[in-house]
C-alpha cells in the first residue's frame, strides 16, 4: 500500500489508490456527515498526505498505520460497516498515527467551502457587504424577540428582615443594624468606640526577624 523512502533526499510519499481510499474512509468514519459528499473527504486525505510528506516521523507513522490497519480485523477496513469501522478506530485512538489524522482534519476539514454550504455557513461577509442586510435575521426557527417596554410594575424592596452582623471583631455583640426602607436610607457609618483598635499601642515590633 505504501512505500516510504529510506533516505531523506527521497521523501516523496507514494500511496496506492487503495491506501488513499482507506485514508478517506478513516476520515469519513471519524468525522461522519452523511450530507457531505466525497469531495471534501478526498481533499482532506490529500491534505494529510501533503502534511505527512514534510515530516519523516509523520510519513512513517502514516504509512505504517495504513499498512497495519487491516490486521486489526479479519476483513478489509474498506469492507467494514460504519459501526465496525468506528470500533476499529477507537482501538487506535491513542496511537500517533490516528492522532496525526485527527489533528490535521480538525484544523482543515471545516475550512472547505463545500463543507460550509452543507453546514449552512455562508462564509466571509466583508466582501459581500456584511450580514446586516443579507439575511442577518432570517432564522425562521427562533421565536420573535420581545422588543417593547415591559409594563409590569417593579417589585418594591422592603426592609431587611435580619441583622447583618452578630458579633464584632472582639467577640462582643455588634450594634444591631437599623432596618432599611425605601423612605429612610441605611446608616452604615461606624464610630471608633464600636470596635477596638487591634493595632493600638503597637508602635514597633520587637524581636522580629526577616527570612
Amino acid at each position: 500500500m505504501a512505500y516510504p523512502a529510506k533516505f531523506s533526499t527521497l521523501n516523496a510519499l507514494q500511496l496506492t489508490d487503495e491506501a488513499r481510499r482507506t485514508l478517506t474512509r478513516i476520515i469519513r468514519v471519524a468525522f461522519p456527515h452523511p450530507k457531505i459528499p466525497d469531495g471534501p473527504y478526498e481533499r482532506m486525505a490529500d491534505k494529510i498526505i501533503t502534511e505527512a510528506a514534510d515530516s519523516t516521523w509523520f510519513r512513517v507513522a502514516l504509512t505504517q498505520g495504513l499498512l497495519t490497519l487491516d490486521s486489526l480485523t479479519t476483513e478489509h477496513f474498506l469492507a467494514l460497516t460504519e459501526d465496525r469501522a468506528l470500533a476499529v478506530l477507537k482501538r487506535i485512538a491513542d496511537l500517533e498515527f490516528f492522532g496525526f489524522i485527527r489533528r490535521t482534519t480538525v484544523l482543515n476539514f471545516y475550512d472547505d467551502p463545500e463543507v460550509w454550504a452543507v453546514l449552512g455557513y455562508e462564509g466571509e461577509s466583508f466582501d459581500k457587504g456584511g450580514y446586516l442586510h443579507r439575511g442577518f435575521n432570517d432564522l425562521a426557527w427562533l421565536p420573535e424577540p420581545r422588543i417593547e417596554e415591559c409594563e409590569e410594575a417593579l417589585a418594591e424592596v422592603g426592609p431587611l428582615g435580619y441583622v447583618i452582623a452578630k458579633t464584632g471583631p472582639d467577640g462582643g455583640a455588634a450594634p444591631a443594624a437599623a432596618p432599611v426602607s425605601a423612605a429612610e436610607p441605611a446608616k452604615t457609618a461606624l464610630t471608633d468606640e464600636q470596635f477596638d483598635d487591634v493595632f493600638k499601642g503597637t508602635g514597633m515590633v520587637e524581636g522580629g526577624e526577616t527570612a
